[in-house]
């Protein structure tokens, strides 16, 4: 299918007006054919635009996917909807991304929560400990 906005320079929102005008400098008489048979009559226009979103979606998605067209169909009709490979990360791998490091910044607080937290008991009890004997030894020694 081909792209015939693509192919006349114009917006899928284009009036009549810019469509008749962009039909007519058309050098392919081919291409001017298609034009004026789908683009010019109102119905097949609107069933027209609803395939094109859907082609276009589908072309945004492949893009996404990094699927596009082999270097030998660059130009080609087939090609009208192929974007470029899009490498921007998704925003689901993203999402991934920072579960997967909370999880792993979990797992490592567990693993050492435990011998942490053992050493830190005896060191307040340690703590308290010389603090009661600190104060048990002054009160012997003052009374």
């Amino acid at each position: 299918m081909r792209d015939l906005y693509q192919r006349l320079v114009l917006s899928p929102s284009a009036n009549e007006a810019d469509i008749n005008s962009a039909v007519a400098r058309c050098p392919n008489s081919a291409l001017r054919q298609d034009a004026k048979a789908v683009l010019a009559i109102a119905e097949r226009r609107e069933a027209y635009d609803a395939l094109h979103d859907t082609v276009s979606d589908i072309g945004r998605l492949r893009a996404r996917l990094g699927l596009t067209h082999g270097a030998h169909w660059q130009g080609d009709v087939a090609n009208d909807f192929s974007l470029p490979p899009d490498n921007a990360i998704s925003r689901h791998d993203e999402l991934v991304d920072r579960v997967s490091l909370a999880v792993s910044l979990y797992n490592r607080w567990r693993r050492w929560r435990g011998p942490w937290l053992l050493i830190l008991t005896f060191a307040v009890g340690a703590g308290i400990g010389l603090a009661l004997g600190y104060a048990l030894s002054l009160g012997l020694a003052l009374g």
